[in-house]
């Protein structure tokens, strides 16, 4: 073999060579720009479907606002009327009108309050200030505000948190879970019942523990799923009648989101409602 003979040889190998090598470099820049517009597809219709899911959810919330603000609305309205209209009316009537028409402005500020706090809580959670908390000194607040009205229904709330348990948290918003968890208690587990509050296993690096349970009325299971659902009405009239937001439960789930904890409920097995949560605590 020559050389001439040669060097085609080795130019023709060297040709085969770089045209496999080149192929295989095309082709998987091929591929990897396919993967890159799937990847591309697949994020957009992501964010196509939290758009659509977020704008449904605002809707859903606008939605049961305005039914919740039709209600006291039109019973101010209502008894206005008749305050101000021809038919007289007797210093009781007038006081009974006046004293409804307050209340109902009191169930208006609270609802107003309840979602303020939410949307705060889902937009804009970085305004909270956080600095260390002691659990405990929330918790007999909580107590301490509500503990008239659980007399009128014979209610004992027994707090058995330990002293010395501090959060890096917000002191509001901790205050906010022992005080909705209590009312929602208080308003709908029933009377001569029980409340406790309890660490349900020690802490462990970073979290505390916390059982919160009545000995009441549990509900049916099948609305234990959706318990934390902003407006949730398990018995519509019941709940009307005692005048809650339907928006307690909520916050106490963002609340303890917030703390970087979860939480989760169950029926007691002798009944009532039992709330397992747990909340990041402050570390030096």
């Amino acid at each position: 073999m020559n050389t001439l003979t040669s060097i085609v040889i080795a130019f023709l190998v060297i040709s085969i060579i770089m045209y496999v090598w080149l192929t295989f470099k095309w082709r998987k820049q091929v591929k990897n720009e396919q993967q890159l517009r799937a990847e591309a597809e697949a994020s957009k219709q992501q964010i196509i479907v939290e758009q659509t899911r977020n704008r449904q959810l605002k809707q859903e919330m606008t939605n049961n606002i305005a039914h919740e603000l039709k209600t006291p609305v039109s019973s101010i309205r209502g008894y206005l009327e008749i305050l101000m209209g021809d038919k007289p009316v007797t210093d009781e009537q007038r006081k009974y009108f006046i004293e409804r028409c307050y209340n109902q402005t009191l169930r208006l500020s609270d609802l107003i309050n309840d979602v303020s706090l939410i949307n705060k809580l889902e937009e804009a959670e970085d305004l909270f200030n956080r600095e260390p908390v002691n659990l405990r000194a929330q918790a007999e607040e909580a107590i301490l505000e509500l503990q008239p009205k659980a007399e009128q229904h014979n209610i004992t709330i027994t707090d058995d948190l330990p002293t010395d348990l501090i959060v890096n948290g917000n002191s509001q918003l901790l205050y906010s879970i022992f005080r909705n968890l209590i009312e929602n208690a208080l308003e709908y587990a029933g009377d001569n019942i029980s409340v406790g509050i309890r660490c349900y296993k020690p802490a462990d690096d970073t979290h505390y523990f916390i059982h919160f349970y009545d000995t009441g009325k549990g509900v049916s299971n099948e609305y234990l799923p959706i318990l934390f659902d902003r407006f949730l009405r398990i018995d519509e009239g019941r709940s009307r009648k005692r005048g809650g937001t339907g928006l307690g439960l909520s916050i106490v789930k963002h609340a303890v989101l917030f703390h970087g904890g979860d939480i989760y409920v169950k029926n007691r097995e002798n009944g009532g409602l039992e709330f397992f949560f747990s909340l990041q605590r402050h570390t030096t």
